[in-house]
């Protein structure tokens, strides 16, 4: 379990006859791993835009009363994990407001690396904000566009706006999807019941509601879903494809496909290529940190042929709860969500796999823990690389000075965190296992190398060694 944040989930479906509501629910349900902190889903019935939102899980957010008065033919629904604007009530999304244009609601995933600069210069001309939020820079552009209709608008949008952004956009008859111009957060399409469409972050929400993936959107690309079907348009034109590689290394649902390649089985792979760089030899027992670490751990016990096992079992209903610990329970947070498995650890040299470090803080108490119930030897291996440099495309990861391998080498690392032996997947190794070439993938967070140009001062909020190479 990494000390990286998920980001959040986008979903919309576009269906005369339907229970659009229902089905956002079911989608948004399955990309619950997306974020936590808050959810909501806006119906269009061709008239009038309803909502409802708020803060928490999807199942506590919604009841069968709410759904029942979500009626229409169109849906947008967003499950969220604050990256920008804080963790509150005025920030959930759907955003709605009333334009020109009419009602207008948007769904979005990702970061705006201009956002601070856009709003100051809407606010000199007038414009005020409700929120802290980036969502409302593009809401509020939308509102403030010029364009006569909804689609050229979208495009004038999407010519001023940069960096990471998958975005549905509901007006009363027509849901329409966005990817940016490299692609870096995903968004697909898919069929329901042979005429009508659907769009959402993973292809796990299509199956969820039984739709058939059509393809992914392209970089640039606008989707324009409406009673009648679908139209396809190149709103500003790809610039590259940089899909964020951590959506294969931990965001995505393992039943999930992206590029084409199942999330699950480029896990596994990442745990043959993990086991050729950094075998175990003597080992007697591997075993992942779950639930993201498990096929790296099944692939690094079929490349290794060390037995695989369960050494920590996760308590599946740690999620969010309105209760707040005490400083007491804070301390044992880590024994809150993993229970080591005594009789499978004692006197046992085991292999531990999970997907990343970041802090490094979380990774050091679950060694601790697998000691004190009897492990002999316990050997660290990450199925990524080390993780240098901040996200500000819409992760949530530390300042550069909280990322543990930005400041020690990986054997400061295994002493820091109290391993054996600690090993991590090469970069290239981690491709191979991808299967996709580098240059389709968003690396900057292992390599510093961001696809999007970074403003200096946005740089200066999260650096403070020597600034990673930047490449447009």
């Amino acid at each position: 379990m990494p000390e990286i944040q998920e980001e959040c989930g986008v979903f919309g479906v576009c269906g005369s006859g339907e229970d659009v509501a229902r089905i956002a629910f079911f989608g948004l349900f399955s990309l619950q791993h997306r974020g936590q902190e808050s959810a909501g889903i806006a119906v269009s019935d061709g008239e009038k835009i309803r909502m409802h939102r708020d803060m928490g899980l999807v199942t506590q957010v919604f009841q069968e009363e709410h759904l029942q008065k979500l009626r229409g033919h169109i849906a947008v629904a967003h499950t969220r994990y604050s990256t920008t604007g804080a963790s509150i009530l005025r920030n959930v999304q759907p955003m709605l407001c009333d334009c020109e244009l009419g009602p207008i609601a948007v769904a979005h995933n990702g970061d705006l690396i201009n956002a601070a600069q856009i709003r100051s210069e809407m606010r000199n001309s007038g414009i005020e904000f409700e929120t802290t939020s980036d969502s409302e820079v593009i809401l509020k552009l939308l509102a403030a566009s010029c364009e006569c209709n909804i689609e050229d608008a979208i495009t004038d949008v999407m010519t001023k706006i940069k960096g990471a952004y998958a975005v549905l956009i509901m007006t009363q008859n027509k849901l329409i999807g966005i990817r940016d111009p490299f692609g870096i957060r995903p968004l697909c399409i898919g069929r329901l019941n042979s005429s009508h469409y659907v769009l959402a972050s993973e292809t796990c929400a299509l199956n969820t509601v039984g739709a058939h993936f059509i393809r992914e959107v392209e970089p640039g690309e606008m989707i324009i879903l409406t009673p009648e079907g679908m139209e396809e348009r190149q709103a500003i034109p790809t610039q590259g494809h940089a899909l964020c590689i951590f959506e294969y290394v931990y965001f995505a649902r393992p039943d999930s496909r992206m590029y084409g390649k199942s999330v699950h089985e480029t896990r596994r792979r990442m745990g043959h290529e993990l086991a050729r760089e950094h075998p175990a030899p003597g080992a007697h027992m591997v075993f992942p940190i779950p639930n993201t670490g498990t096929p790296a751990a099944i692939g690094f016990a079929e490349a290794s042929r060390i037995p695989y096992g369960e050494g920590v079992i996760k308590n599946h209903y740690i999620h969010r709860t309105f209760i707040q610990p005490d400083q007491r329970m804070r301390d044992l947070g880590v024994r809150m969500k993993l229970s080591p498995l005594k009789e499978a650890l004692s006197g046992r040299r085991v292999v531990m796999i999970d997907d990343s470090i970041v802090r490094g803080t979380t990774i050091g108490q679950q060694i601790k823990m697998i000691r004190e119930a009897g492990a002999a030897e316990v050997h660290v291996r990450i199925s990524s690389p080390p993780y240098k440099h901040p996200c500000f495309y819409g992760i949530d990861t530390a300042n550069q000075n909280e990322l543990i391998a930005a400041k020690l080498s990986v054997e400061e690392i295994r002493q820091y965190i109290g391993a054996d032996s600690l090993g991590y997947l090469s970069l290239n190794g981690l491709v191979r296992a991808i299967g996709v070439k580098k240059d389709k993938l968003c690396c900057a967070c292992l390599d510093g190398k961001y696809p999007v140009e970074v403003p200096k001062q946005a740089k200066l909020s999260k650096f403070v060694f020597e600034e990673p190479a930047s490449v447009k």
